[in-house]
């Protein structure tokens, strides 16, 4: 087990958005898999929705995993979201979860359920009404451990894949 943090992501430091693009290029197939823009772009516009996982030494301040997403009003993620960050509602209900992402030697660490906590929290803390998601047939199980439920499938086409729309209500 690796010691690490959670803290909000520095959204103005273009090495750890580059690093923060190369975890995504690792844990999400490319055609899924957001840009160094896109990343820039939602780091700048939802910063307060934006966490990273950052190993204690001996490797101290390595990032090892992210979770983000815009606020919305809307009760599912449409794939316009994950493009336009104009989409972004400071003041909306929900809180969208975009990534949650661990890499691959990092993983069964808890390091994701820390992640997926502190964007919680911090939700609940912002006064939301609770968080949305969509996520792949096989991950449905590990959402419901944080009290999320299944809607069914998803109109998000994103990346060609079949997603599931996941809620979480407070």
């Amino acid at each position: 087990m690796i010691s690490y943090h959670i803290r909000p992501v520095h959204w103005d430091d273009p090495h750890e958005l580059k690093r923060i693009a190369e975890i995504e290029a690792v844990c999400f197939p490319s055609a899924e898999a957001a840009s160094l823009d896109s990343i820039r772009q939602r780091a700048a516009a939802f910063p307060e929705s934006f966490f990273v996982a950052e190993q204690d030494s001996p490797a101290q301040g390595r990032l090892v995993g992210f979770i983000n997403g815009c606020v919305t009003n809307a009760l599912t993620i449409c794939d316009e979201m994950f493009e336009n960050v104009s989409t972004h509602c400071p003041n909306g209900a929900y809180q969208a979860v975009f990534g949650l992402d661990v890499l691959p030697d990092f993983r069964r660490q808890g390091i994701a359920s820390g992640l997926m906590n502190a964007l919680i929290a911090a939700a609940r803390s912002a006064g939301r009404k609770g968080l949305i998601l969509t996520c792949k047939e096989h991950l449905i199980p590990y959402y419901e451990k944080f009290g999320y439920r299944s809607l069914g499938v998803s109109q998000s086409v994103h990346g060609g894949a079949v997603w599931f729309d996941m809620v979480l209500e407070f």
